[in-house]
């Protein structure tokens, strides 16, 4: 048997992987690079981070349909493509601030005071909203057509796994994106290029494009793929006799976004997602700030390097769990959809211990960053199976449209957080608000903290309460 599929998952990790470092330059230079420049609160970060996800969301809405119209290929190069040029227009923001408020250089705007440091402050969170909206537009396409390659690539049995693989990269784009970002924005600002933030978002950037370039030679539609020989097609097709073969479903009605909002199936995916992809976000955007408000670690300095490092490391454990679901087919005979709801009971068990990071970082500030990781590796499990039940339940034609609603949801969920939590620490140090013992920002990251550990449970009754036996959509 061929092995053609692995590499195809291999380009779908490469891909997450970018897509997550694009994302995450921003979370990682604000604080200590881009907010002194700018006058930035917490909640002007919390905007532009509430703005990307909100138009990430209702790009979803839109982006599984165009890769089902597009297909895989040209779909995914069209995603990638718009999101890398929004990561470099990132670099622009600065020289576009100047020019409209009327400074020449840095050093000027971080000098500015009253009213003009105000300007300066609302000038550049626009222009940062504005390249965030560029990429949120280009990466809501990665998910919905990565999952549709799993789909088409993999039998049932295997897609969790395959999913796992390839939405690792999200882990993995966050654990390189600690060690590099910071490093190339303080070297580029130490040689005088800018302040450097802006040489970090170009060269992070670019590496979208490159993929591009592989996945033009590399992606061909399974059937019509040369690599791919007959023991391993057959192990691909393996799924016949229960899913509809695809040569058939030209002949089937086609699944809109309306038609799928009137299923409880659709509704049991979204709400998953809704109440728990707002905890990875939440998470990415917000870790560093912790550090820094929390312990005074800013994102340049080893320690705080090394700790994103090691939280990111765990979510690693994730692999596993897009193994769970395949090892408990194979030893009860359970259906996919039935195995997927068990692991995800397990999964949703683990965010628990998020209840004790904040107490325990009296101690020493690695234990909240090793619990936070474990909340991580659970959530990027329970992710990597709820978008395999897209693919259980629903005909491939739909998936990408119904992983578009997912992500939809997920955008939606991150839009709530972010904007709410920007608020909420800004409050929290302006009035030194208290909570179970925490004062001033600890207080508010507590609060968040909290809600981060039920989450998991609530989205998982919810979705078995919808749907609590396999039911496919005919």
């Amino acid at each position: 048997m061929s092995n053609v599929r692995w590499v195809i998952c291999a380009m779908l990790f490469l891909a997450t992987t970018v897509n997550y470092m694009d994302r995450q330059v921003l979370s990682l230079t604000w604080k200590d690079f881009i907010a002194p420049e700018f006058h930035w609160s917490d909640s002007d970060y919390g905007k532009v981070a509430a703005i990307f996800s909100i138009v990430y969301a209702i790009a979803n809405l839109f982006s599984g349909r165009i890769i089902d119209w597009l297909g895989t290929k040209r779909g995914y190069l069209w995603a990638i493509g718009i999101w890398s040029g929004g990561a470099c227009l990132h670099a622009l923001c600065g020289w576009a601030t100047e020019h409209i408020v009327g400074v020449h250089n840095a050093a000027e705007l971080v000098g500015a005071t009253g009213q003009i440091a105000s300007m300066i402050s609302m000038v550049s969170v626009y222009f940062f909203i504005a390249a965030r909206i560029v990429l949120a537009c280009g990466e809501a396409g990665n998910f919905p057509a990565a999952v549709k390659v799993t789909a088409e690539y993999f039998p049932q049995k295997d897609r969790a796994f395959a999913t796992a693989i390839f939405n690792a990269g999200s882990t993995v784009g966050a654990l390189i994106a600690p060690l590099t970002i910071p490093s190339l924005a303080s070297y580029f600002r130490s040689i005088g290029v800018g302040n450097g933030w802006e040489m970090a978002f170009l060269i992070i950037g670019g590496l979208g494009f490159i993929w591009m370039a592989f996945w033009v030679f590399i992606y061909k539609e399974v059937d019509h793929n040369p690599r791919v020989n007959a023991a391993e097609l057959s192990y691909i097709r393996q799924d016949q006799g229960v899913e509809e073969k695809p040569v058939e479903e030209d002949q089937q009605p086609k699944l809109g976004v309306i038609d799928c909002l009137k299923l409880r199936q659709t509704w049991a995916i979204i709400l998953g997602k809704f109440f728990t992809d707002g905890v990875w976000w939440f998470f990415l955007f917000w870790t560093p700030a912790y550090l820094s408000d929390v312990y005074g670690l800013t994102s340049d300095t080893p320690t705080a390097q090394m700790l994103i490092f090691v939280l990111y490391a765990i979510t690693m454990l994730a692999l596993y769990g897009g193994k769970l679901p395949t090892i408990i087919i194979n030893r009860t005979g359970l259906n996919a959809y039935s195995a997927r709801m068990r692991a995800m009971l397990v999964f949703a068990l683990f965010p628990l211990l998020g209840l004790f990071a904040q107490p325990l970082g009296n101690y020493s500030y690695w234990l909240p960053i090793i619990l936070i990781g474990i909340v991580g590796a659970a959530h990027q499990s329970w992710s990597a199976n709820l978008y395999s039940v897209g693919s259980d339940l629903f005909p491939h034609r739909a998936v990408a449209t119904i992983t578009g609603l997912n992500s939809a949801a997920g955008g939606l969920s991150s839009f709530l957080i972010n904007m709410g939590s920007g608020k909420l620490f800004d409050y929290a140090d302006a009035t030194q608000m208290t909570f179970l013992g925490f004062t001033g920002k600890p207080a508010g990251y507590f609060i968040i903290f909290c809600y981060c550990s039920v989450a998991y449970l609530v989205g998982w009754i919810i979705m078995k309460t919808l749907v609590p036996k396999y039911k496919p959509v005919a």
